[in-house]
């Protein structure tokens, strides 16, 4: 029954079904075929029950919070800000790149809207300054996955409601491990030109005048991270109200800089509207598969079925490892998590695992998905900004990348409180 659902899972992906469309449609066909009761009938209370959860809310508002900073003109502002400071080192302004990538992370939440965002602003300058074209769209591609993991991060917000966890514990858990892949890129890429100095293109000069002149560009997005990750940690907000408050505050500060108009909050709404639809539905599809698989006994036989097999947690942690990279490769991250995290988390936490340690592994394996071919989302962003060219480049740039990813999940390994000091620190 598992391989047959898997098989059809694969078969209605690659014939084009969308995602959450094929999630429902793989749900009734197991129903058909192995429930004795019409599990169907339950899809209205399912659809009611998961879009009206109080959290979820706050996905389509990280997701307008990333198009109205988009829109209003800060992420160009931002980027140019991070090019005075950044361009000395080995590789120049793809240094910009990955610091504009954490920065705008922390305030959308979102990997394809940061990668999008900061691929718009910095790819002309491949031509314009000599860089290496491989690298450097990789370094785009790359620092759009920090989106999921520096807070605040839709990807976290549905695990917390997948497992049951604490968001602003995982928040906190995403801080560390979030600044030090983006360190981690940072020393590859540095690496890289430093071996091959015609990499890193053209050497950009500033005057420490233009750099500190700089900063102000720096303060919309700061602000916006200090107001919704600061007011979770001061108790005043709930992440879902946060993330009400970050849009509050990007719509004053586009109103403040004369950036607000008719046609910019149109555009953004519309915009957030189609993402969050696409989710909703995804979350709709995997709501009903995992309901299904429930009833039916296959959760329950699976977890059993590993408990069963005597593996120590050593092992089960590899295994798990094995099995995202592989999913990772053929399935998109959203719904590869929401199908899998009511499976796999209760059989981790069972061995022993950490919830919130686990959380932020996995979300560096989703975001390892996020740059591996054949479906990796922030390859297409990016090549969907290019004018001209195919995909290789992409992915030839981007899998350096996934190298530093599996560096830090060894050292999350090794040293787990690197995602559990500041949550711990912060409940003693």
């Amino acid at each position: 029954m598992i391989s047959t659902a898997l098989t059809l899972l694969i078969l209605l992906i690659g014939i084009s079904i969308p995602v959450g469309a094929a999630l429902g449609v793989l749900g009734l066909i197991l129903d058909s075929a192995f429930s004795m009761l019409p599990l169907s009938k339950a899809i209205g209370e399912l659809a009611w029950s998961s879009n009206t959860e109080f959290l979820l809310v706050a996905i389509p508002l990280f997701i307008l919070l990333g198009e109205l900073l988009l829109r209003a003109g800060f992420a160009e502002k931002m980027y140019s800000a991070l090019s005075l400071w950044l361009s000395w080192l080995p590789g120049g302004l793809m240094h910009a790149n990955i610091g504009a990538s954490a920065l705008f992370a922390a305030t959308s939440g979102s990997s394809v809207a940061t990668a999008a965002t900061v691929g718009t602003v910095a790819l002309p300058q491949i031509k314009r300054n000599g860089y290496n074209e491989p690298l450097f769209l990789g370094s785009i591609a790359a620092g759009g996955t920090l989106g999921i993991l520096i807070p605040p991060s839709i990807n976290l917000v549905i695990y917390a409601v997948l497992s049951n966890t604490s968001v602003p514990k995982l928040y906190l858990a995403g801080i560390l491990p979030g600044l030090l892949l983006a360190l981690l890129f940072m020393a590859l890429i540095a690496g890289a030109c430093i071996a091959r100095p015609a990499w890193g293109g053209k050497r950009i000069y500033a005057s420490w005048r233009h750099r500190f002149e700089s900063l102000v560009h720096l303060v919309p997005p700061v602000g916006i991270f200090l107001l919704v990750v600061g007011s979770i940690y001061a108790g005043v907000a709930t992440p879902t109200e946060a993330a009400a408050l970050g849009v509050t505050g990007a719509i004053i500060l586009a109103f403040l800089y004369k950036r607000l108009s008719w046609r910019m909050m149109r555009e953004s709404i519309e915009n957030a509207m189609r993402a969050s639809a696409m989710i909703m539905l995804i979350v709709l599809g995997a709501g009903f598969l995992n309901f299904v698989m429930s009833a039916t006994g296959l959760t329950s036989a699976l977890t059993d079925g590993i408990k069963n097999l005597g593996i120590s947690p050593g092992w089960m942690l590899v295994a798990l490892i094995a099995f995202y990279i592989v999913l990772g490769c053929f399935m998109e991250t959203l719904s590869m998590m929401i199908t899998t995290i009511p499976i796999v988390a209760p059989v981790m936490i069972a061995l022993g695992f950490d919830p919130i340690w686990l959380g932020i592994l996995i979300i560096v394996l989703v975001e390892a998905a996020l740059i591996t071919p054949p479906v990796g989302l922030n390859l297409f962003v990016v090549q969907s900004l290019r004018s001209e060219g195919s995909m290789t480049p992409v992915i030839i740039g981007a899998l350096p990348f996934v190298l530093a990813m599996f560096v830090l999940l060894v050292l999350l390994i090794i040293f787990p409180d690197l995602a559990l000091w500041l949550p711990h620190f912060f409940s003693d």
